[in-house]
């Protein structure tokens, strides 16, 4: 999640991070040299029911301990998947990477890179939207945040750490005369799953309407067991999920919602493309492929 930061965060029983600042470059399981993934030219044995016209990979449900760590949780989903996660080693990762309460999009595609996992990190701004600054959840540790986030996207390349910018630009007679960078559509999405491969994306939580859940998910079920919430509900609450699927004649999208450790979700191709592209989210998606 894309939250302010507060302190330096510990993942029990003994994770933790010596506080904000660039990460190390070093990359973790002998990475080596990461080339922009391509996608795999059939389905891999990734434990998928159905091709075509519907998928739903097996990504494993891991809850998420804090209301701020969905991001880490959807981390240990996707290295799971992989057969790549190790609990010491993430949570030396963690520490490694110097990851705090603030946990946004480029922080994971810098872990996702640690372990030496073939990634893509598509977005729409190649650092901090500086309009984000007036937003409620952003507002308070922005000035802190911008220099770090800013700084990450700068080293990325240097990194290895795979960053490519898709967002919409041309309107009308532009589209003759000016080179574009198109959005990532759902096709797009959808050709990823289907090849085996998941993604992690960005939603706006106050938009996401789960089809399958009794009763939908509210930005404050994302606090500690016991905390009550006292606000008001906010315009925009940035959340992790990690997607596993899709089903093209229900027009639906299989997701993981690290808030249940006992569930895929699902919600219509409307109601994602609403959460995914809310203002705050920069429509970041996090593509992993599993031939890492």
């Amino acid at each position: 999640m894309k939250t302010p930061a507060e302190e330096v965060a510990a993942l029990p029983p003994s994770g933790g991070s010596s506080g904000p600042g660039a990460p190390s470059c070093a990359a973790g399981r002998g990475a080596g040299e990461l080339r922009r993934p391509l996608p795999s030219p059939a389905l891999a044995d990734a434990g998928a029911e159905g091709v075509g016209e519907a998928i739903q990979l097996k990504v494993p449900a891991l809850q998420q301990l804090y209301h701020w760590d969905c991001g880490l949780a959807c981390s240990r989903m996707a290295l799971r998947y992989l057969n790549l996660l190790n609990d010491e080693d993430f949570q030396r990762a963690v520490r490694d990477l110097q990851l705090t309460k603030s946990i946004w999009t480029i922080d994971l595609a810098y872990l996702m890179r640690h372990f030496g996992v073939k990634h893509l990190f598509c977005t729409q701004t190649l650092g901090v939207d500086k309009g984000y600054k007036n937003q409620s959840f952003y507002r308070k540790h922005f000035d802190i945040e911008e220099n770090r986030v800013n700084q990450l996207f700068a080293q990325a390349k240097a990194c290895k750490v795979l960053v490519e910018k898709r967002t919409f630009l041309a309107r009308g007679w532009q589209m003759a005369t000016q080179r574009t960078t198109v959005t990532v559509t759902v096709g797009d999405i959808q050709e990823h799953l289907s090849q085996g491969h998941i993604a992690i994306v960005l939603v706006n939580a106050v938009l996401l309407l789960c089809d399958l859940c009794s009763s939908p998910v509210k930005y404050c079920c994302f606090l500690p067991i016991g905390q009550k919430c006292f606000c008001r509900s906010p315009d925009y609450q940035g959340h992790f999920i990690v997607l596993c699927g899709y089903n093209r004649a229900l027009e639906c999208i299989y997701y993981n919602n690290p808030a249940y450790a006992d569930r895929t979700c699902s919600t219509s191709i409307h109601n994602f493309e609403e959460a995914r592209t809310s203002y705050g989210t920069d429509e970041d998606i996090l593509f992993i492929y599993q031939n890492s």
